[in-house]
């Protein structure tokens, strides 16, 4: 394991750390909740730097997992509300109110919790990979599979407001039964929320993290870098970028669950463009290319807009300065604030230059020399 490896590791761990000690220091339940929501757009986060900072695949539609993963959560809870928020037939108080005569076949496995855990990752990632199956084998790339990705966003979120009698179109699904494991509910505005949310945010970090650090993460940045040699080299490029692309809308598919749980409805607005367009935001300012670094650009620019957005001076200019923040970052911080870090640190641990009579070349054909001249 190199020496940026065990940094990594260990920045994530007192981070991660931070993060679930916050109930210990606050009993205010509101901003428990407040901040559990803020902890899955983290996640979301996550999700995108794992896609676009370490494979190269802009997903202008990351929102589209976040809102499979909040809906299949919601319909679960929402099955558990019977007889209350139901009609006489068990149905959802929206199916009532549209006349519809059954409950649908699709909705009946929903009854099981764990059912909707499990559906609430896999159709995602089943999503992600369908969609990357057409995209990476037709060799879509660049700016174009960002379009495709953001429009496939588009067409799924006009479905599901479409279908008001089986999805509750624009309301979304409201009055939803609390989560509960074993018996043990997890109140919106309670500590365990919260803890819930901040394991699975460690897990996810430490998951994605792993993945860079795998073979496969290792040749998913080698085709970001250089897709072509790669495929010269004999590797299916469009199996690996599948694979990441999956695992990305694993991540996301359970923040919008968690978030489901936090936020006690699901909206059509959670696969909505300015969502996702507001991830890419975060995630360029926290660092594309460091998982930690975007998660925490999610934690503080989500906060500085709940914070902006709340207060009686910037109630009306929230927005135009939340973009000026950002045309900021981009032309000073280009590689965001982990990358600020990253080379401030850097300067600090330069080496001492090498002796006169050896001089260090950092050219490439200095380099190519070097490697030459040290075989036997």
């Amino acid at each position: 394991m190199s020496g940026k490896t065990k940094t990594e590791i260990v920045i994530c761990a007192a981070v991660c750390l931070a993060i679930l000690l916050v109930p210990v220091f606050m009993n205010d339940s509101f901003l428990l909740n407040k901040y559990a929501r803020y902890l899955v757009l983290g996640m979301l986060a996550i999700a995108l730097s794992l896609s676009w900072g370490y494979a190269g695949i802009l997903n202008l539609g990351q929102a589209t997992t976040f809102g499979l993963g909040s809906y299949c959560m919601a319909m679960a809870l929402k099955l558990k509300t019977i007889p209350i928020h139901t009609g006489p037939d068990g149905l959802p108080d929206f199916m009532v109110w549209n006349n519809v005569p059954e409950l649908p076949w699709f909705w009946k496995p929903f009854y099981s919790t764990t059912f909707g855990v499990t559906a609430g990752i896999v159709i995602p990632v089943l999503f992600a990979a369908l969609l990357g199956w057409f995209m990476f084998r037709g060799r879509v790339t660049g700016v174009y599979a960002a379009i495709t990705t953001l429009a496939a966003m588009v067409v799924v979120q006009l479905v599901i407001i479409d279908q008001q009698a089986y999805t509750g179109g624009f309301n979304g699904i409201t009055d939803l039964a609390q989560f509960d494991v074993a018996g043990f509910a997890f109140d919106a505005y309670g500590s365990a929320s919260y803890y819930l949310v901040a394991i699975c945010l460690t897990a996810s970090l430490f998951l994605a993290l792993a993945v860079t650090k795998s073979k496969a993460g290792l040749i998913v940045q080698a085709i970001r870098d250089q897709e072509d040699r790669v495929r010269f080299f004999g590797y299916d490029v469009a199996l690996y970028k599948i694979f990441i692309f999956s695992v990305s809308g694993a991540i996301a598919g359970l923040a919008g669950m968690l978030y489901t749980i936090v936020m006690e409805f699901a909206s059509p607005t959670f696969m909505g463009v300015p969502l996702s367009l507001s991830v890419v935001i975060w995630v360029a300012v926290g660092g594309r290319q460091s998982l930690v670094g975007a998660m925490l650009g999610a934690l503080i620019v989500a906060g500085m807009q709940g914070a902006l957005s709340e207060s009686e001076t910037f109630l009306d200019s929230w927005t135009l300065v939340m973009g000026l923040l950002f045309v900021l970052v981009v032309l000073f911080l280009p590689k965001g604030i982990a990358g600020a870090v990253e080379t401030i640190t850097a300067r600090f641990e330069r080496r001492d230059p090498a002796p006169a009579q050896q001089p260090q070349r950092t050219d490439a054909a200095g380099a190519g020399t070097h490697h030459l001249e040290s075989l036997p």
